[in-house]
């Protein structure tokens, strides 16, 4: 189906001239009150513009604020989050020095225990031999009781760690926890030299 270009373009050319016809037949007062118009249109724009700026500027002031908020929230949560952290650490030592603290314990009443096979055989010998036997299980008991000691340091330690003062040699077991290891090395030597002596 084919347009009827030449109706389009005489519409057009009508359209046109009543337009133009209409601005060309105005009348000498009509300026005047286009005028006015003009005028209290253009103080109708202004006003708008006055209210679309105070608008704008209101929703940039709460923009802004709600940014502020967020980024303080932000900041509270990154603070909380490397407080947390700080603190699984702090709990993650505490436990790993009670487990060794309770190694040492072990080993020392294991080693008590041990050395209880060859009590009789150094009751009977001579009195040096008795006196490094008493000593060794002296040491051996002494370096149970400082392990004891250490891991209620470290379990206190622990359980002051939501404080905010909590640090990480405060989880440490301290020198009663570095000591225990050199009494039980120590003790068991001591025992050894009484079996070479009572032979």
């Amino acid at each position: 189906m084919a347009l009827p270009w030449l109706g389009l373009i005489d519409t057009l050319l009508d359209v046109t001239s009543l337009v133009v016809g209409r601005k060309a037949r105005r009348p000498a007062d009509e300026p005047e009150s286009s005028a006015m118009a003009g005028r209290s249109g253009g103080q109708l724009e202004a006003r708008m513009t006055g209210v679309v700026v105070a608008a704008l500027k209101e929703a940039f002031d709460r923009d802004a604020r709600r940014l502020e908020l967020d980024r303080e929230q932000a900041e509270r949560e990154q603070f909380r989050a490397e407080r947390l952290l700080k603190l699984e650490l702090l709990r993650q030592a505490g436990d790993r020095e009670i487990g060794r603290l309770r190694l040492m314990a072990g080993v020392a009443v294991g080693s008590w225990i041990g050395t209880l096979f060859f009590s009789a055989r150094l009751a009977g010998g001579p009195m040096g031999a008795r006196i490094m036997l008493g000593a060794g299980w002296l040491l051996l008991l002494v370096a149970l009781s400082l392990s004891f000691a250490a891991q209620a340091r470290v379990a206190l330690a622990l359980a002051r760690t939501d404080e905010a003062v909590a640090r990480p040699d405060d989880v440490t077991a301290g020198t009663a926890g570095a000591v225990v290891p050199v009494l039980i090395v120590t003790g068991l030597a001591v025992i050894g030299l009484a079996v070479l002596i009572s032979t």
